[in-house]
């Protein structure tokens, strides 16, 4: 977000020593009592005149509910209609489990009603509308859920495998080794506009790029809206009239704009972790059986992977600057839907 020109108070709700993925680290979760001091830090000096929040992972549910009374409290302050934006990362789990206590589920699910876009990954979208998402009829259905549960006018779902998904009659579908972002934002009667951009899926696994996503959304969206004009800035949510078709939506437009800002930087980072990983084999074989326990062996191996594959970010900076667009978006047009949904 600072790269791209914005000015960002930043709350941290967790102190680490690094990221998870390294399956080690040290260091401590904010409380909520912690968070709610600082955004009250911010409030004694009038530093709260922010026209965005975005917000991510909360390590309780009381820290869920210090997240959502800071962004309430934001929307309460804006003068006037799209003059405050809530970006909200419901960062829950993946692959099919929760990685966070039960209780925050419901802490998340009550705060979400007020935030304007959603980021959910396909197990988040599934756990929020109480949809199994195995098709694309699913699919549809638990976004059209999420909008109208939740009153949230954006949504975007992360990463889905529209080639796993059964019935998957969309057109054209992608092949396996592709995976699909599918957004919507709400018409006046609360039915979903929806678009999809399909990405080549890269043969490496990346912490960060959920992070990485919604850091750049934040500003391609607001660029994306004010290029929009017709006052859109002013309206409520950016919700754009229901004249403006799926592919064209502000959403869709940074969306397009995020994806290939990530996709460079991630080809990037691949390159420099495969020379990288060459060196590290190369040097291992020269000092092969210097260690031998076979288990403390395997650790060093994957603890030497991971910091391989660390996202390439600042020195890729002038790809989140100045992407080129490689990708489309494509219109998930009424046909496509399920009748039901029709």
């Amino acid at each position: 977000m600072q790269s791209l020109g914005c000015d960002v108070a930043a709350l941290n709700t967790v102190h680490f020593s690094n990221h998870t993925g390294y399956r080690q680290f040290k260091g401590t979760r904010a409380t909520a009592q912690e968070i709610t001091d600082l955004y009250q830090g911010l409030c004694q000096s009038n530093l709260t005149d922010f026209d965005v929040m975005l917000s991510g992972y909360a390590p309780s549910a009381a820290a869920v509910e210090a997240v959502g009374a800071i962004g309430m409290d934001l929307k309460k302050k804006s003068e006037k209609p799209g003059s405050f934006f809530w970006v909200l990362d419901p960062v829950m789990g993946d692959q099919g489990r929760l990685y966070v206590n039960g209780d925050v589920v419901p802490a998340y699910k009550e705060i979400i009603k007020q935030a304007d876009l959603i980021l959910p990954n396909q197990f988040e979208a599934e756990v929020l509308s109480g949809i199994e998402i195995t098709s694309l009829a699913t699919l549809a259905e638990a976004i059209t859920a999420i909008h109208r549960i939740y009153s949230v006018p954006h949504v975007i779902i992360t990463s889905v495998q529209l080639s796993k998904l059964s019935q998957s009659g969309c057109t054209p579908t992608p092949p396996e080794n592709f995976l699909t972002v599918i957004g919507s934002t709400t018409q006046s009667d609360g039915s979903p506009r929806l678009f999809r951009v399909d990405v080549p899926a890269l043969d490496c696994f990346f912490s960060g790029t959920g992070d990485m996503f919604a850091a750049l959304m934040v500003a391609r969206l607001r660029e994306a809206v004010a290029a929009a004009g017709n006052g859109l800035q002013s309206t409520a949510s950016w919700v754009s009239p229901d004249s403006v078709s799926a592919t064209t939506l502000p959403l869709a437009q940074a969306t397009l704009k995020v994806l290939s800002s990530m996709h460079s930087v991630l080809e990037r980072t691949m390159e420099a972790r495969n020379a990288e990983l060459a060196k590290i084999a190369l040097e291992t074989a020269q000092s092969e059986g210097l260690v031998d326990d076979a288990e403390e062996r395997q650790k060093q191996d994957y603890l030497r992977r991971t910091k391989a594959a660390e996202v390439r970010l600042v020195r890729n900076v002038q790809f989140l600057r100045d992407p080129l667009v490689q990708f489309e978006a494509q219109d998930w047009r009424r046909e496509d839907l399920p009748a039901a949904l029709q």
